[in-house]
């Protein structure tokens, strides 16, 4: 199948693309980096010439609730029409578990997005997941002062990126489904925690500090509003596991 990947060159878009041609699938990468803009109409539909599938993994550099609203709405539009009119039978995105609850910041642009999806007409399939073990770097990234890491006080459930791409190339290979089973970690986890020992596999030991983060969001991610219900799959790989196959010389 020719299936289009929305946000290609992402983390997750990386690992999507991998496996779409591992399975045989032929993968078109949509992506500034590539020269197509989601939040325009006539790139985007240039590019879903042919494609069966769309997977939407893309993402939105912000925390406004305001801006990411108006980006997942624009591209979700853009990326549906102009794939009811190139033919596509199954656009499949990928949402937070939880974001819906929340509706701020940028989980206000995935409720958006979401919204718009079961509203507009066509095929469609939504899966929701937890946060990627790979979350931990990318706040590491964002949250370190020198000798200080600060760390967001945080109940999560992380799962490997790869374990959702495996998932999401499955679902883009057969018919719209609506909203899917969410899926999650195979166990909770306290980000401190997740921080402190992505740090020492790098052999850095700064003093961590817990932050509460403010507002809606943070309440949230406090009192675990962004854990999986009872019904949701878990996947298999735990936090430790995915760290020490990141290490140099990991099989």
């Amino acid at each position: 199948m020719r299936i289009a990947v929305a946000g290609g060159t992402g983390a997750i878009g990386t690992l999507v693309v991998e496996q779409l041609k591992n399975a045989g699938h032929e993968p078109v990468v949509l992506a500034r980096s590539k020269g197509c803009d989601l939040r325009s109409r006539s790139a985007v539909e240039q590019r879903l010439v042919d494609c069966e599938s769309v997977i939407d993994v893309s993402g939105a550099s912000t925390l406004s609730s305001a801006a990411s609203m108006r980006y997942f709405t624009q591209s979700t539009a853009n990326l549906v029409s102009a794939g009811r009119e190139s033919g596509v039978q199954n656009h499949v995105a990928l949402s937070i578990i939880g974001a819906v609850t929340v509706d701020s910041g940028y989980y206000a642009g995935k409720a958006a997005q979401e919204r718009m999806l079961q509203m507009l007409p066509g095929g469609y399939t939504l899966l929701r997941t937890t946060q990627f073990h790979e979350f931990i770097g990318q706040n590491i990234g964002r949250l370190g002062a020198g000798p200080v890491q600060m760390a967001p006080k945080m109940r999560m459930q992380p799962i490997a990126g790869s374990e959702v791409a495996a998932a999401l190339v499955a679902l883009a290979g057969g018919p719209a489904q609506g909203v899917v089973q969410d899926l999650a970690g195979p166990q909770e986890e306290y980000a401190p925690d997740l921080i402190a020992k992505y740090l020492q596999a790098h052999g850095k030991s700064p003093k961590i500090v817990e932050v509460p983060v403010p507002g809606p969001m943070g309440k949230t991610m406090r009192d675990g509003g962004l854990l999986p219900g009872n019904s949701a799959r878990l996947g298999h790989e735990t936090f430790d596991a995915w760290l020490a196959r990141q290490q140099p010389g990991s099989a």
